[in-house]
């Protein structure tokens, strides 16, 4: 893991000087037509349309608003932009062990990333339909838990994350579940210790009310 990070920081530094930045190829789209007559080098193709390829490459599986319909898939509505590059880079770089996303993010260049970040970084937070009533026992315990291993300290007061912290607030429960277990058992790797060492104390049999609380979380009403 000391190895990866230099990379990931070197990377992630460029991706955020480029986020939300016009590419090369729309500066270069939008020359006057003077200067084309003038000798410019000729326009290049529009930028590519990443709500679109979201659509086609990424909706089957995670939503066509963000909101994940599948077992085992995350949402990625409410995710800050930064997250969902760091993670497509972590599964391009064969960092992070999912056939799917690697196969996917294989084919992705640096420019792909950004693009596919960026769009997601717009994608509101859907809230989840109530499947039945909340158990307020699994509630106060979990947010018990959250409370003493200080998971608002880097996901925030609302659980909504932010540069490098996913959302967690709402996502699907088994994936938060699976998650958590990955994270406590050194199974996924972090580009931190951060949570190998929040989840260290945490009994394991805790760990699926800590999920049920995060994933049955309201954030207040802005």
């Amino acid at each position: 893991m000391k190895g990866l990070r230099p990379a990931i920081s070197i990377f992630l530094a460029s991706a955020v000087l480029s986020l939300g930045a016009p590419g090369a190829a729309w500066a270069q789209q939008n020359k006057s037509s003077g200067s084309a007559k003038a000798g410019a080098k000729p326009a290049a193709a529009p930028a590519p349309n990443y709500a679109q390829r979201f659509a086609q490459t990424c909706a089957a599986c995670h939503g066509a608003n963000g909101r994940s319909e599948m077992q085992g898939t995350p949402s990625l509505a409410g995710q800050p932009s930064f997250y969902a590059i760091t993670q497509l880079f972590l599964f391009r770089e064969g960092r992070r062990a999912n056939e799917a996303m690697t196969a996917v993010a294989k084919t992705m260049t640096d420019d792909d990333m950004r693009g596919f970040s960026e769009f997601i970084g717009t994608l509101p937070a859907v809230p989840v339909p109530p499947a039945g009533p909340v158990d307020a026992a699994r509630m106060v315990r979990g947010k018990q838990l959250a409370t003493e291993h200080k998971c608002v300290f880097c996901h925030g007061d609302d659980f909504s994350g932010g540069q490098q912290v996913p959302r967690v607030a709402q996502q699907r429960e088994e994936y938060l579940n699976a998650t958590l277990d990955e994270f406590k058992t050194g199974k996924r790797p972090g580009y931190s210790m951060a949570m190998s060492e929040a989840l260290r104390p945490v009994p394991p049999a805790d760990l699926d009310v800590l999920a049920y609380y995060l994933a049955h979380f309201t954030p207040p009403a802005k």
